[in-house]
């Protein structure tokens, strides 16, 4: 029965030894070698700044006393003065944070602070010797290029793995329900405990910050991008939160026929129909009714509610506006200036 099996391909000269084992083409050992030396360099550069977070969460149980429960996940060392980049869902709500890292060295750590939309946090710790790793570019990753996870996979601290990115420009949802956008999808293997880790490109600069995978799927893992964490943290430094602006609507997402499109000259196919609108805020103000359907602001096309969401962004906070809505047959565009969240 054995000998009926047979090889898969013919053998070609010099593709065995004289014992029979493979030996690999001098141009496929090179290329092995380049790909070996690039994980290695980017592991050994980025490792040293890459810590395990332990935290300790307060956990509310029906009927019985609450108690404290362990988690933990992994972050990174950003800059020498002690602040960390991790995941929110990491940190959110603990009682105790420590940073454990590869040398042995364990510190406990403060949260700076945490944007549960975005699903990042900064903690800090004393800057005691610490080495920080590199931002790069997200924004010029390409499909195929080899990127490398490091973090703590179920406890396994510094753990490697290797992989490529599979796409770019993702979008998944929070636990909040915002839409979280240019996430990069990676088929490097991440694990419980790999949250909050960098993922980092071959010269060791941090272009992503590990966060997802889809369960029970293999090898489709998500990364928030880090020209995102840039925004994210720098915020959170300065105010502790993300800023973000409010108009005051409920609304939910609805398609316009093709008629109106055409008649006033849209970009887009759909909309935001207005369902409700908050006493004294600045979409009661500006004149915007329930039944309206949102369809711009500041010239820009809002096709939902994830377009409405990007647009009130930090730096509209308190700037005068223009918000274009459908009222029956008519197109009006109506000045609006939106607040501040206070949630």
């Amino acid at each position: 029965m054995d000998a009926t099996l047979g090889l898969l391909a013919e053998p070609r000269a010099g593709d065995l030894t004289s014992t029979g084992s493979q030996v690999p083409p001098a141009a496929d050992a090179e290329l092995l070698d380049a790909y070996s030396r690039a994980v290695i360099n980017a592991a050994e550069k980025v490792g040293p700044a890459v810590v395990s977070v332990e935290v300790r969460q307060r956990v509310e149980r029906r009927g019985r006393p609450a108690r404290e429960m362990p988690g933990h996940g992994s972050g990174f060392v950003f800059t020498p003065d002690g602040f960390i980049l991790t995941n929110s869902h990491v940190v959110h709500g603990a009682t105790r944070i420590d940073a454990a890292f590869a040398s042995g060295r364990r510190l406990r750590a403060e949260l700076v602070g945490d944007d549960p939309d975005s699903d990042l946090a900064v903690i800090r710790v004393s800057p005691v010797s610490l080495t920080a790793a590199e931002f790069g570019d997200s924004s010029t990753l390409r499909v195929g290029q080899l990127v490398i996870a490091i973090g703590n996979p179920l406890g396994f601290q510094s753990t490697v793995t290797a992989g490529v990115v599979s796409a770019l420009g993702r979008s998944f949802r929070s636990v909040t329900g915002r839409l979280i956008d240019d996430v990069i999808q990676t088929d490097a293997a991440l694990n419980p405990g790999n949250s909050g880790g960098p993922l980092v490109d071959s010269a060791g600069r941090v272009v992503g910050v590990n966060t997802a995978v889809i369960l029970p799927a293999q090898g489709i893992c998500f990364a928030v991008g880090i020209n995102t964490a840039k925004f994210v943290t720098g915020q959170l430094i300065r105010h502790g939160k993300i800023r973000r602006g409010k108009i005051g609507v409920a609304g939910q997402n609805v398609s316009l026929a093709r008629l109106v499109v055409r008649a006033h000259g849209l970009e887009a196919k759909s909309g935001v129909l207005v369902t409700g609108v908050d006493a004294n805020s600045p979409a009661a103000r500006a004149g915007v009714r329930p039944e309206d359907i949102i369809v711009g602001l500041d010239g820009k096309p809002v096709t939902g509610i994830d377009d409405l969401h990007r647009l009130l962004a930090s730096d509209r906070i308190g700037a005068a506006s223009t918000i274009v809505v459908l009222r029956k047959a008519e197109k009006l565009d109506l000045p609006i200036t939106p607040e501040e969240t206070t949630t």
